[in-house]
Formats: C-alpha cells, sequence, structure tokens
C-alpha cells in the first residue's frame, strides 16, 4: 500500500509541531510536507516540474489562512484554478472566525474549518482539539483513500 501525502500550508512553527505530534498518532502511513506560504505550496505542487516530495499529489491540505507571501484565500482559489490539483481534499485551520472568510473558503469547496486557538498558555485545550481532528477527519480520508 502507497503512503499517503499530507501538505501542511502553515507559517506558524507552532501549529506546525502541533499537527505533526497529532499526526503521530494515527495508525496510518503518512508522509507530511510543510511550505510555509501560498508561493511556496503552488511550486511543490504545479507543473511538470513539480517537486519530487509531491509525487504522487497529496491526498490533503491542511491550510492556514493568514500567511505572507500568498495567504490560503489566495492559495485556494489559484488550486481550484488548476485541473490538475483542484480534487484535492483541502481542510482549513485559522485563527479566523470570521464569517465572510468560512463562506468564501466554504465557496472553494473545502471539506472543513477548524479554529485554531489563541490561549497558548492552555495548550492541554489545543492538542486535543487538533488530535480530535486528526484522528476523526484526516484519519478516515486516509483510510478511504488506502481503500
Amino acid at each position: 500500500m502507497e503512503t499517503k501525502r499530507i501538505l501542511l500550508i502553515e507559517d506558524d512553527e507552532l501549529d506546525v509541531i502541533s499537527v505533526q505530534r497529532s499526526l503521530t498518532k494515527l495508525d496510518i502511513g503518512y508522509e507530511l510536507v510543510t511550505a510555509y506560504n501560498g508561493i511556496e505550496a503552488l511550486t511543490l505542487l504545479q507543473g511538470t516540474d513539480r517537486h519530487p516530495a509531491m509525487n504522487p499529489l497529496p491526498a490533503i491540505i491542511l491550510l492556514d489562512i493568514n500567511m505572507p507571501k500568498m495567504n490560503g484565500i489566495e492559495f485556494l482559489k489559484a488550486m481550484r484554478n488548476d485541473d490538475s490539483l483542484k480534487h484535492i481534499k483541502v481542510f482549513v485551520m485559522t485563527t479566523s472566525g470570521e464569517q465572510r472568510d468560512r463562506n468564501e473558503l466554504g465557496n472553494l469547496g473545502i471539506l472543513g474549518y477548524l479554529i485554531k486557538p489563541l490561549n497558548f498558555n492552555n495548550n492541554d485545550k489545543r492538542v486535543d482539539s487538533m488530535d480530535a481532528f486528526v484522528q476523526f477527519h484526516i484519519g478516515r480520508i486516509l483510510r478511504e483513500e488506502g481503500a
């Protein structure tokens, strides 16, 4: 069985670590590739010179909205306009609870939306919500992809 690839597009190192820790608890083989903004992610994903780390393409993209250079919404619009990428499943992880963002992201075909906690003093809550998200959503999709 082929190892499933996950692309994490996140500029916050603490959030990258949190996702990595939660993914290690999955009982499914996966490979995590990280990009730190939308431009870097598109460079990894697009064209005939696609980065070797993206062959095959990821099964899932975990996407932050608020990033430098190219934010998550801009990235998602570019990705959805690329016929070779538009089928990839995307979950958004963000600190933004703005209804405008939710509506726009919903129109761009995301599968889910996780609001990241802003309170870094209580990491128990942060880890629990990330673990539950990874176990339920990401684990389910990777299992279905492997079937």
